[in-house]
């Protein structure tokens, strides 16, 4: 069956992650995977936490009667209780469990909310670099992407440029902190900038602007950092989140997204979230990852892992000569490519096995991503091919 050519069109311009990833496959086969260095796929390398497997063993020797029948198409209302009750401490704001849908994923969660809100042609803001599939996102819902840059050099937000680039049609931003592809974190300060920028464009326009808050690595900071809460600077803010990175469980599609308690009309929000949550086809979110994720809110992965892991990789490729912002969270680096046109140096660095993903495909060319959620034995085999690599471009100091 012939596909639609708008899909035809997107196929051909979908993730390059996926792309690089499938290539990666091709060269293990060849030489074995142990020759491959493949630092494409943000797909946690570690296994979840050990409290994850007691709470699954305590569910599986005394299950709950009728646990997996539909519930409401929020979700569990203890589910939603402990994800309010970490969100309000972290927000000093009143969350309750009806500010809470819980979500197949991060994806899940801000699908529902571009559906509940946008009208054919609304523009939603999306900020350089940025994840891929937002734009496929935004496309599904009648919406049209708006790119804008951040800050060059940090990455940080560009607040005078978001604020010339909204307009009358403007009904949302979507930000990602700490940010896929860079690891930038935005501090308190710029939150309350864009709050600022953004009440007063409403004002300016007369209708309602959502800043989407795209959290899945919240509690993956390093050095001491933290992730400002949205919802204590942005009065019509929601946060999409999924348990992927923090709990290592991409596969378990597990998530949730969640109203300012201060945004205006937050109870038909919430109603038209629920709605679109059901007739995206989603109906809920697992209920077996619902009751797990529950006594789980406080809990993660080891951080200092994945500390480590950058480290070691960002004072090696720096050593070299690659430039590149040091992450303060996530597990993912964004270096400036050695070579004006980044698909070729992916193209360059795979002929060293080292599978990469070009920075064409986060909206950013001339840069590159590195994934580094990945077996540290790997980063450490992988340094004489990055060092040979950088000889080869003449950047090595």
């Amino acid at each position: 069956m012939a596909v639609a050519k708008k899909i035809s069109g997107f196929i051909e311009k979908s993730s390059w992650i996926r792309k690089m990833f499938e290539e990666g496959e091709q060269l293990r086969r060849q030489y074995g995977a142990d020759k491959v260095f493949d630092f494409t796929l943000g797909n946690p390398d570690v296994d979840p936490p050990a409290d994850f497997y007691g709470a699954f063993k305590r569910l599986a020797n005394d299950p709950i009667p009728g646990m997996h029948r539909y519930m409401n198409n929020a979700g569990y209302v203890e589910t939603r209780k402990a994800v309010a009750a970490t969100l309000s401490a972290a927000s000093e704001l009143p969350v309750e469990a009806d500010h809470v849908v819980m979500t197949v994923g991060a994806g899940g969660a801000l699908n529902t909310v571009l559906k509940t809100i946008l009208n054919p042609g609304d523009e939603v803001i999306i900020l350089t670099p940025f994840f891929v599939e937002y734009r496929f996102y935004i496309d599904n819902h009648g919406g049209v992407p708006v790119e804008v840059w951040t800050d060059r050099e940090t990455f940080q937000l560009d607040i005078d440029a978001i604020g010339l680039a909204i307009n009358a049609k403007t009904r949302a931003i979507i930000v990602c902190s700490p940010n896929n592809p860079t690891g930038v974190i935005y501090p308190a300060e710029s939150l309350k900038r864009l709050g600022e920028l953004v009440s007063a464009k409403e004002q300016e326009f007369g209708r309602q602007i959502c800043v989407i808050s795209d959290e899945p690595y919240a509690r993956i900071v390093y050095d001491g950092n933290n992730v400002p809460n949205i919802f204590r600077y942005v009065q019509n803010s929601v946060i999409v989140t999924s348990h992927s990175k923090d709990l290592a469980l991409p596969g378990e599609r597990i998530g949730y997204l969640a109203a300012n308690p201060r945004m205006k009309n937050v109870g038909q929000f919430m109603e038209g979230t629920i709605f679109s949550n059901r007739v995206l086809g989603f109906v809920n979110a697992p209920a077996l990852m619902q009751r797990l994720v529950a006594e789980l809110q406080n809990s993660s992965v080891d951080i200092a892992a994945y500390q480590t892991k950058r480290d070691i990789l960002y004072n090696a490729l720096t050593g070299m000569g690659f430039e590149m912002v040091k992450p303060d969270g996530a597990f993912y680096f964004f270096p400036k490519s050695p070579l004006a046109d980044d698909v070729e140096f992916v193209k360059a660095a795979q002929k060293h096995k080292i599978l990469l993903v070009p920075g064409v495909g986060f909206g950013a060319p001339g840069y590159f991503r590195i994934a580094y959620c990945v077996d540290q034995g790997m980063i450490e085999r992988s340094l004489p091919a990055w060092a040979e690599l950088a000889r080869e471009l003449g950047i090595s100091k």
